[in-house]
């Protein structure tokens, strides 16, 4: 893997990348439901289960959606009675007004507010609201005019890879780096299922995109499990993105394949709990290894009784626990050596005790 994959990127305060705190972000998405009050609800759940980030999506379904663009499975099987993408998503917009609001309200509760523009002129309206990065969804991967406005923000740059060929994503990077935005861009691994099977969330494609890309590299979370951001990590995400919800029961398009807020909390908590596990990754003894270290390895002891002036031999000699004497790597250098003093059998031998 290149070296590249290691460099860093800010997110507001916040740093992305190697030897850094994975950064969260709780996906409000459209589980408001066209409710602003609702949206304050899911930045306080997110915020109380200790995520970094909460995230909304900005459209207006007009310019999304042609009046007969079909839905997909999960979206018909979970909204009731919608019978197109543009009556669905639009019971699902926002105001310009409600993000006002909502950006206050994350400033407010101390988290980072972000949000998916899902086109130029949406783009604008989340560069106004004072946004840290840009979240482009997979859906957009390959939509170029809204890559290059994104790059030309001059923001970081947070892009899904959900549904997309390798090839898809190899274009994707090169026009952000011809665009002069690669270097700020952070890829997040994503399966387009809704929600994943646990068998397809294919979890080592986190470093093989790293190394296609030469970023950071997260993973966008669309499976139900509890553990999944943890296993992320392990398999090396950067960020981790993944949808929250006030019920999972509601009528809407993500609302079943989100987390709860009391889910979200443990979710969060297991990936504070890997990434502990995973340390520093330099290698050698830790303090707490000290006390196993001095009791458990070997040193250099008497065999037998060995009287003052006596030239040592190699049956004069055994390893045995304690490790606090002569280290058996130097059990050779003792054999020839003259002992300076009577050592009893089973005695520890130091450099003290020889010549």
């Amino acid at each position: 893997m290149s070296d590249t994959c290691a460099k860093t990127i800010r997110l507001g305060n916040r740093i992305i990348g190697e030897n850094q705190p994975v950064f969260v972000i709780a996906e409000a998405g459209v589980n408001h439901d066209g409710s602003v009050e609702e949206a304050f609800r899911l930045v306080d759940a997110a915020v109380d289960a200790k995520a970094d980030a909460v995230k909304f999506q900005v459209f207006q379904a007009c310019d999304l959606t042609t009046p007969s663009t079909p839905t997909a499975k999960y979206q018909s099987s979970s909204a009731e009675g919608a019978k197109s993408q543009r009556a669905l998503l639009s019971r699902l917009e926002l105001s310009i007004a409600d993000f006002d609001r909502l950006k206050k309200k994350c400033d407010e509760r101390k988290i980072i507010f972000l949000a998916t523009p899902f086109g130029t002129e949406e783009l604008d309206i989340v560069v106004r609201l004072g946004v840290p990065a840009i979240k482009i969804a997979s859906t957009d991967l390959t939509n170029t005019i809204l890559l290059a406005a994104a790059a030309r923000t001059g923001l970081p740059l947070i892009l899904s890879t959900g549904a997309s060929t390798r090839e898809e994503i190899c274009s994707a990077a090169k026009l952000l780096r011809d665009k002069e935005a690669h270097e700020r861009t952070t890829f997040l691994h994503c399966v387009s299922a809704y929600p994943t099977p646990i068998d397809s969330l294919n979890l080592r494609a986190i470093r093989k995109i790293q190394a296609l890309t030469e970023r950071p590299t997260g993973l966008s979370d669309h499976s139900t499990s509890i553990d999944s951001g943890a296993w992320a990590v392990a398999a090396g995400a950067f960020v981790i993105e993944k949808h929250l919800t006030m019920d999972r029961g509601a009528s809407g398009p993500d609302h079943a394949m989100s987390l709860s807020p009391h889910e979200f909390t443990e979710y969060v908590a297991k990936i504070r709990e890997v990434e502990r596990a995973l340390g520093t990754g330099e290698v050698g003894f830790q303090p707490l290894e000290a006390d196993v270290r001095a009791v458990a390895r070997r040193s250099v002891v008497a065999n037998r009784s060995i009287s003052r002036g006596e030239k040592i031999t190699s049956d004069a000699i055994t390893l045995k626990r304690p490790g606090t004497g002569i280290p058996p790597k130097d059990f050779q250098q003792v054999i020839g050596r003259t002992a300076n003093r009577d050592i009893v059998s089973d005695a520890v031998l130091s450099w003290e005790m020889i010549s």
